[in-house]
């Protein structure tokens, strides 16, 4: 039996800048009723999203449908991993009618990946937009969606119901896409982005993390890549390790390099960008309509 001792990496402290504030007030107590109420799955709760308390607070939430189980492994998401239950048709309904009981102004709705279905969830996807639609008139959306596999059969049912924002992750730079986002390709999601511009969608937007052991240099080809094919608004956060099961953080990036980020960005011609610890690609998301 071998005598080495194994030397245990302990987990990196969260610097001072990294300050979550706890869920309070009234309007989230009355949304938490209501999410309770309904069963909705919320990627607020879901993901473990730091801006929870914030976003609530403030009236707003982002909606995840088709479940709460998804049939990909990421290293970096707190949603479990496994075999979804069967699709629920009155989900559509569901989120609707929660959006207006919150009074909810500018929506966001995102999904679990559906692999396992053959149309990848992307019917349900539209019916929910059109309930939505129906039910609140004046509400505004944003669709963050999977890849579909680059299905664009299934990503034509998106584009076809208008949302006034669609969006799709990166999540990370090439070189780290492989271990980060397992059964994700980067040049695929490009390839997404790409088609719902050429699409005609008047804005298309996407996000990273970082933080993950990618270079200044990694982040900037990423940032051009995007904008090379018409990406209007950037979203770029810390990522956080959800549990002890998932990717470790290699590196807790300052907000003085965050605010370099945003000025190049910016510099590059992006609409939007968003960057800082906390950020996450739902983030004050109702001011990237303009």
């Amino acid at each position: 039996m071998s005598t080495e001792t194994l030397e245990i990496q302990k987990p990196t402290p969260k610097p001072k800048w990294i300050r979550v504030k706890l869920p309070t007030g009234k309007k989230y107590t009355e949304l938490r009723g209501v999410v309770e109420k309904y069963k909705l799955h919320t990627i607020c709760t879901s993901g473990s999203c730091p801006n929870m308390g914030e976003c609530w607070g403030e009236g707003t939430a982002t909606f995840m449908i088709l479940g709460n189980i998804c049939t990909r492994s990421c290293g970096f998401c707190g949603v479990k991993t496994g075999r979804p239950e069967t699709i629920d048709w009155d989900e559509p309904e569901k989120v609707a009618r929660s959006i207006k009981l919150m009074n909810i102004k500018h929506a966001v709705v995102t999904s679990v990946d559906r692999d396992d279905l053959k149309d990848m969830g992307s019917i349900i996807w539209a019916e929910t937009v059109k309930a939505i639609r129906r039910m609140n008139p004046e509400t505004t959306l944003e669709t963050l969606i999977p890849d579909f596999q680059g299905n664009t059969r299934n990503i034509d049912r998106i584009i076809a119901v208008k949302p006034e924002v669609i969006s799709h992750n990166m999540e990370t730079v090439k070189r780290l896409t492989r271990e980060v986002r397992i059964q994700a390709k980067y040049e695929r999601s490009l390839e997404v982005l790409n088609y719902l511009k050429q699409s005609g969608m008047p804005r298309t937007k996407s996000g990273i993390m970082l933080g993950l052991g990618e270079k200044e240099e990694e982040v900037f080809k990423t940032m051009e890549d995007l904008k090379n094919i018409g990406l209007d608004i950037l979203t770029i956060g810390q990522y956080l390790q959800p549990s002890k099961k998932h990717l470790p953080v290699k590196e807790f990036i300052t907000p003085e390099q965050f605010k370099k980020y945003e000025t190049v960005g910016l510099e590059m011609g992006f609409r939007h960008v968003e960057s800082g610890a906390l950020v996450r690609s739902s983030y004050k998301a109702q001011k990237h309509l303009t």
